[in-house]
């Protein structure tokens, strides 16, 4: 389902932190990490993004294989941009995640999960990218039951701008009169953009939401003056003075936007986890080790 948007002139939020997006080394993975950094630790609520591919993907090459690994306290999330994967958890959850499908796991007291390439897509070879992002959960909703969400590319609603030239899923929140599929435990807003050359389009922010904008592909002007480009600066953060962004492409282009109420909580993280506290990690650590968040064996 789609619907036309129609665009308005609205109070410009300002523009308050331009990042790169530069490459890090996990394991044996190359990914561009544009959060965290050392001039942007977080935007409460969303802890880390990271964006993996374009991997040529083999028989030979097939490095992005995440064995069962637990998480604790957060939502560890996924957009698959190409290719193709497999999602295994300790909950009993198998199935094999998609291009422009998302998956939405809410860690709570803690899962196992893995994931990686599927032995078909391995095996034919082909494009391998995502977005692994991190999103926090506050104090309250730190323990609660693990759960797992998968929606097909097919099942989001699209938001259209008035020159069709800007496509806008709506994976979680709401947009117009368009809302996410995905069940959210905190206010959120996730929307993957999609446009084309001189593709316009206004984008609200609600006034309590900290935002971002991240560019995966292509050159885009954001609020007029200030330029995206595809390996240089690919991340916008936004103060909340404004009532929302104005988007123009210079390319085919597309792009991540996030909103959320930030928490404004004490953050302590180690290696899979997310808690408020040293000793909370600490028992997360011990949890894991005595079994308590499930188990899940090697595919």
């Amino acid at each position: 389902m789609e619907t036309i948007l129609k665009t308005y002139k609205m109070k410009l939020s300002t523009i308050k932190n331009i990042g790169k997006s530069d490459l890090v080394q996990m394991g044996p993975v190359e990914l561009r990490q544009p959060i965290p950094t050392a001039e942007i630790a977080m935007v409460d609520p969303f802890v880390l993004l990271h964006h993996y591919g374009p991997y040529e993907i083999s028989e030979e090459n097939n490095p992005f294989d995440l064995g069962p690994h637990p998480h604790r306290g957060f939502e560890p999330i996924t957009f698959l941009i190409q290719g193709e994967q497999l999602h295994r958890d300790s909950l009993g959850n198998e199935s094999v995640v998609k291009a422009g499908d998302v998956q939405w796991t809410t860690a709570g007291r803690g899962i196992i999960h893995a994931e990686g390439p599927t032995k078909d897509f391995v095996k034919k070879g082909g494009v391998l990218e995502g977005i692994q992002l991190w999103l926090n959960l506050p104090a309250k909703k730190k323990m609660i039951t693990p759960n797992y969400q998968h929606i097909r590319d097919e099942d989001f609603d699209v938001v259209i701008s008035d020159d069709k030239k800007v496509t806008i899923k709506v994976v979680a929140g709401a947009l117009d009169d368009k809302s996410g599929k995905i069940v959210t435990q905190t206010s959120v807003n996730a929307f993957l953009i999609d446009a084309e050359p001189n593709g316009k389009y206004s984008l609200n922010i609600p006034k309590e939401h900290q935002s971002l904008l991240y560019l995966l592909s292509g050159n885009v002007h954001v609020n007029t003056h200030t330029l995206l480009n595809d390996g240089q600066n690919q991340l916008l953060t936004f103060d909340q003075d404004g009532e929302g962004i104005t988007i123009k492409a210079n390319s085919k282009s597309k792009l991540l936007f996030l909103s959320g109420t930030a928490f404004h909580e004490k953050v302590a993280s180690w290696g899979p986890y997310v808690m408020n506290s040293q000793t909370e990690i600490m028992e997360a650590l011990r949890d894991y080790q005595m079994g308590k968040m499930g188990f899940l064996p090697r595919d």
